[in-house]
């Protein structure tokens, strides 16, 4: 059966593709074999099926992006935030971390708890209430309830009831049944609430809660200043009040015998129950009087909390209400607490706040404990039990944020001692003044689980910072961070050309490499710089390197292969033999003295010795300088390899390698003359071009972006995105310059006018849109990628120019006629080619010091449809062949004379492993059309496969899954791929995201593990798995947000207190709600619609290690438990009942016989 659905598999992925652009060798099945014939030594035994894969989300990490709504379970201690896109987050102690997601997507309004019940209600915009199960560690929807003819505006559920109070727009006030989600028949008018008096509607409900002294009352707060307590067992209003200010929030007195209230006026009115007609105290907390007498006008108090404590006064906490003539002040929070006014001061307006108290019974004394204030970027939580109020320290990575993230990278299997060692040098850094006690929300459960392995995610941000995390064990925790702009003088007004980018972000991180053995870390900024580290535990006095490198290029210096034909394919000056010098760049243009004159880098690195602290220190800053007032354009492509000592870069104009032991650099060259004679298109030269203008070289990230990732988010054809000449017929760097039409499609839209600025806004890959200039169809394509010209290289002969979009250095053989592997350099370009540059380094370490590294010329030439996206390398058994690498060393350590330090290499050779197999290595290399296995050196095409037609490949990485590898593909169309290698057989395809928008695009990245990440808002991280390994294990690796906990007791209210206090525990809300007393709603009222909770929950139980049916045994436990203890209180009582009774019994017959006055 096996071999019969093997055969079936084979017919359903091999398709007839079109003709590849590779030799005549490559066949055109995809997924099959080509026509090249396999050689014997190829054996590869493919472990990997369609049952290995799944795909699901794990994971977010970061602050809610667009919060909306706070609750907070005071029993179970866990936190919900609803969001405006319609998620909810539940956190926990750290590592209890959940993400839910509204399917309609529909703002959430409000969220309530069902205090230690393990269940949540959510209020969303589109007027539909949700009951969400939180007793399995996926949380789902077991309820819902769509309000078809009224909007819903406020919700209250009292503790300890299964009866939630519905507000509406209208004014009205429905009643839901939590078990069953159904609406009941009694419903408070708004009409029989208000006075028949009263000419004008109250507005909608702002406000509902019952009274702490009677529950049968009920509290409505109507927007237009009216409110009403009203009795529902009378079905009628005790009392109405009406004022002239808008309220906005109101709290009771935990005696229920005083309520407060804020207003639109930036008040807070006190009132008692005995007398309603005016408040007994209005006071305006902001509000000074002027120098007329009147007062200042306020902003609106948006929520006030009313708290008592038992040893101090008072609490008021409220959110809003300054004076409006102090332009300019942050938000604010005031607590006043006796006769202290404290006003702390927010980063972000507040969205929401909650105050967390010992007790959940609103008839206690609540003695508040903390605050947790929800503000629109950030989630502070404030100690109220010190005088001086101080934050708690947030154990949640929730300042992703804090400077706009622009790219991303993930590390999996990292080595065991670097996760460690970058949390020592970081925990110096940490900011102090947080409160000592321990973090308030701690709820939850979680243990760390078998399946975990160290992870680091690295983010770079707008402001030039980067910042690692521990990503082990689904967790997110800052390690370190490492600001980039120290390196640089600060730039300064009217000063080189660095004054154009005062205003914008210039340290804008635009991508990262990084080696976790050799500890090497690389960054490339926007504004056309590259910086090395090396890490070390030791500060150090160090003077920074800086080189700049000419990689400019223009049209009218470009020598056509007819003119070259005859020379070699590298020039003297630029062979590896004559190295070009850092103070003697050289570059693919014009190298007259004139064009010297303006070669000004745009940043100016500090030029003293500078004291470095432990950390990743930098030791060589690499510059594209300005050339003849053009601006240098961005790199596009790096890589770099610890055992070589070289690191290589690339951008829309050529190629350069840089030695960084030596600091020289050994090859600056344009991608036509690398090819040479090679050229396999034998472009020509193109007519000088008269009206030059500056080309937009550091443009924001979302707009003329030059990047490797941004070659990898646009269609190989098409011929602008955001601004990118992309097509084979168009020009990368000759923006803003007339072009001649080509093709049938006509002229196209410049990148840049003539008054546009070439430096703008560093913006963060959160916010990039992805917009394309006005075609003949004039077709939208905001936010998605989903549609992609047809391929055409009709006239690809006719271009110059092409941008190198990645590259790799490895053991590898450069030319068909090599034996052994040498070090080569893979290069990766926008026309799909694939160059193989050898090298010969030197081995000994004193003569890598001294001697040069020369570099061949160009090698091989591979060609594929699209531009390339990755290059892999296996073995011919078919294990992943890892890069070089050196073992890390600290260069700063002090000197042992019997250990003297020398360079470790560790070497991967292709042929170490196959002495029976014969040499030579299979390369994998992944474009944005279609994906190809060459058998080295022999440079014959095994595989082939046209990964898709309609859409382009974004993201492509060769990783490793349950053992084995397979190539990982993300598209624009939002589809996940994995292939086998080396027989490229489609595994797996999913349409994940079926809107992808730019942010994803740059963001997205794959890992070993079956790992994934991206950027899912501006402010969060979402982690995936396409591994059914981890799928089988997540549920272990979960959090639980749910343990059985013991609800508190209520307080002993006393004899006297229960008499006089209301007969509230004789309410019985059943009896006035149920359908035998209050009857059936209006079907059309509210519809009804069950959720997949229970199916979910029993997956759960099924799959989990605590099911549900361990917990419906604890909670029949402790049912069972809490029944005991009643009966033998109940049988206490009646003991005591029938004493008593007796000695009452025995002192009546004592004195029956007696007169008074014996008494």
């Amino acid at each position: 059966m096996k071999k019969f659905r093997k055969v079936l598999d084979g017919l359903t992925t091999s398709s007839p593709g079109g003709g590849t652009m590779g030799s005549p060798s490559c066949g055109s099945t995809a997924g099959t074999p080509t026509a090249a014939p396999t050689p014997k030594e190829i054996d590869v035994q493919e472990t990997l099926v369609s049952e290995n894969f799944q795909l699901c989300k794990t994971v977010r990490h970061g602050f809610p992006y667009q919060p909306t709504a706070l609750a907070f379970d005071p029993v179970q201690k866990i936190l919900a935030i609803g969001s405006r896109s319609g998620g909810v987050r539940i956190l926990g102690r750290p590592g209890v971390d959940c993400f839910c997601q509204h399917e309609s997507g529909a703002a959430v309004l409000q969220l309530q708890f069902l205090i230690n019940e393990g269940a949540l209600v959510s209020a969303c915009a589109d007027d539909t209430l949700h009951l969400w199960n939180l007793r399995q560690r996926r949380p789902a929807i077991l309820h819902s309830l769509k309000f078809n003819r009224e909007r819903i505006t406020f919700c209250h559920l009292p503790f300890q009831s299964k009866w939630l109070y519905v507000g509406t727009e209208r004014g009205n006030t429905h009643i839901v049944n939590i078990e069953s989600f159904i609406l009941s028949g009694y419903v408070i008018m708004w009409n029989k609430a208000i006075e028949l008096s009263t000419k004008t509607h109250p507005g909608p409900v702002v406000h509902l809660s019952d009274s702490p002294k009677d529950e049968g009352k009920l509290l409505v707060g109507f927007e237009s200043g009216t409110i009403v307590q009203w009795d529902l067992r009378a079905k009628k209003a005790d009392f109405r009040i009406y004022y002239d200010e808008a309220i906005h929030s109101a709290c009771w007195h935990h005696e229920g015998k005083q309520f407060m209230c804020s207003h639109s006026d930036g008040s807070l009115t006190l009132w008692n129950l005995r007398n309603t007609s005016k408040p007994i105290q209005i006071t305006f907390p902001h509000g000074k009087i002027q120098k007329d007498g009147r007062k200042e006008s306020c902003k609106p108090i948006l929520k006030v909390d009313y708290k008592t404590s038992r040893n101090s006064e008072p609490f008021v906490i409220f959110s809003g209400g300054l004076s409006y003539d102090k332009a300019g002040r942050r938000p604010t929070l005031t607590i006043m607490h006796g006769k202290a006014i404290t006003v702390l001061e927010m980063d972000y307006p507040i969205v929401e706040f909650m105050t967390l108290c010992d007790t959940p019974y609103n008839n206690e004394v609540q003695d508040p404990y903390a605050v947790v204030v929800l503000l629109e970027k950030d989630l502070i939580v404030v100690d109220l039990t010190q005088s001086n109020f101080p934050v708690f320290e947030n154990p949640y990575p929730m300042d992703i944020h804090e400077s706009p993230v622009t790219c991303t990278a993930y590390f999996a299997d990292c080595p065991p001692d670097i996760i460690p060692v970058l949390y020592s040098i970081g925990a110096k850094h940490k900011k102090t003044g947080y409160s000592q006690k321990e973090w308030p929300v701690s709820g939850g459960m979680w243990t760390l689980g078998s399946h975990t392995y160290p992870e680091i995610i690295i983010t770079g941000h707008a402001d030039g910072s980067i910042k690692f995390w521990d990503a082990s064990a689904i967790t997110l925790q800052m390690l370190y961070k490492l600001k980039t702009s120290k390196v640089f003088e600060k730039p300064k007004q009217n000063e080189g050309r660095g004054a154009e980018l005062v205003d914008d972000d210039p340290f804008a991180v635009q991508m990262v490499s990084w080696c976790p053995q050799s500890r090497i870390f690389c960054v490339v900024g926007i504004s056309a710089y590259i910086i090395l580290y090396r890490f070390s535990k030791y500060d150090a006095n160090t003077q920074i390197v800086s080189l700049e490198v000419r990689l400019q290029c223009d049209p009218e210096d470009v020598i056509s292969p007819s003119e070259n034909e005859n020379n070699p394919c590298f020039s003297e000056p630029q062979s590896g033999s004559h190295s070009p010098q850092p103070h003697q760049p050289v570059s693919p243009g014009g190298g007259t003295p004139e064009s010297l004159k303006d070669c000004t880098p745009c940043l100016k690195v500090k030029d003293r010795a500078v004291r470095v602290p432990p950390g990743y220190q930098a030791e060589l800053v690499i510059q594209l300088p300005w050339i003849d007032g053009e601006p240098p354009q961005q790199v596009s492509s790096l890589d770099i390899n610890s055992a070589y000592g070289l690191l290589a870069f690339g951008n829309c104009n050529g190629l350069a390698v840089v030695d960084y032991l030596q600091k020289t650099i050994l090859l600056c060259m344009s991608t036509l003359d690398l090819y040479g004679a090679a050229d396999p298109y034998q472009r020509l030269t193109r007519s000088p071009r008269r009206n030059r203008q500056s080309t937009s070289g550091l443009t924001e990230l979302s707009d003329n972006q030059q990047s490797v990732d941004m070659e990898r988010s646009k269609s190989p054809t098409s011929d602008h995105v955001n601004g990118h000449c992309t097509s084979p017929t168009s020009q990368p760097c000759s923006a803003g310059k007339p072009r001649v039409p080509m093709g049938p499609e006509g002229p196209r839209l410049a990148r840049r006018g003539p008054g546009r600025p070439p430096f703008r806004k560093a913006q963060s890959a959160a916010c990039m849109e992805i917009s394309l200039p006005v075609s003949h169809t004039e077709e939208s394509r905001e936010n998605s990628f989903s549609r992609s010209r047809s391929s055409s290289v009709s006239s690809i002969d006719r271009d110059t120019k092409e941008a190198i979009t990645t590259l790799q250095f490895g053991e590898s053989f450069g030319r068909k006629s090599d034996t052994l592997p040498t070090p080569c350099l893979w290069v990766g370009t926008s026309l799909g080619m694939i160059l193989l540059i050898p090298m010969s380094i030197p081995t000994d370490q004193e003569e890598r010091m001294e001697e040069q590294v020369t570099i061949g010329p160009c090698g091989a030439v591979l060609m594929l449809k699209g531009s390339v996206l990755r290059f892999g390398f296996l073995d011919c058994m078919g294990a992943l062949i890892q890069s070089p690498y050196e073992v890390w060393r600290d260069v700063n350590a002090p000197e042992d004379p019997d250990r003297p330090r020398k360079r470790k290499l560790v070497h991967f050779s292709p042929s170490s492993s196959q002495d029976t197999c014969g040499e030579g290595h299979l390369a994998i290399v992944c474009s944005e059309r279609q994906a190809k296995v060459f058998l080295m050196p022999s440079q014959s095409c095994l595989f082939v496969h046209n990964i898709t037609e309609s859409s382009f490949v974004l993201r492509a990485d060769v990783v490793s899954v349950c053992n084995s590898v397979c190539l990982a593909c993300f598209c624009a169309n939002g589809h996940v791929m994995t292939l086998s290698l080396p027989s490229l057989r489609p595994l797996m395809d999913v349409n994940y995201l079926p809107q992808t928008d730019m942010r994803i695009a740059r963001t997205f990245c794959f890992t070993n593990g079956g790992q994934a990440l991206y950027l899912s808002s501006p402010t969060e991280i979402q982690r995936i798995t396409y591994s059914q390994e981890m799928y089988d294990n997540l549920q272990e690796m979960l959090g639980e947000l749910f343990t059985p906990t013991e609800t508190p007791e209520a307080q002993n209210r006393g004899f006297l207190k229960g008499f006089f206090g209301g007969n509230a525990h004789t309410f019985d809300r059943e009896e006035l709600f149920g359908e035998a007393a209050a009857g059936k709603a209006s079907r059309s009222l509210a519809q009804h619609i069950p959720g997949q909770g229970g199916v979910e929950g029993m997956k759960v139980a099924a799959s989990g290690a605590v099911g549900e049916l361990a917990r419906a045994r604890i909670a029949l436990d402790e049912r069972g438990q809490r029944l005991g203890e009643l009966e033998e209180r109940t049988a206490l009582m009646m003991t005591s009942a029938e004493c008593f009774s007796k000695h009452a019994h025995e002192l009546m017959l004592k004195c029956k016989d007696k007169k008074w006055y014996q008494l």
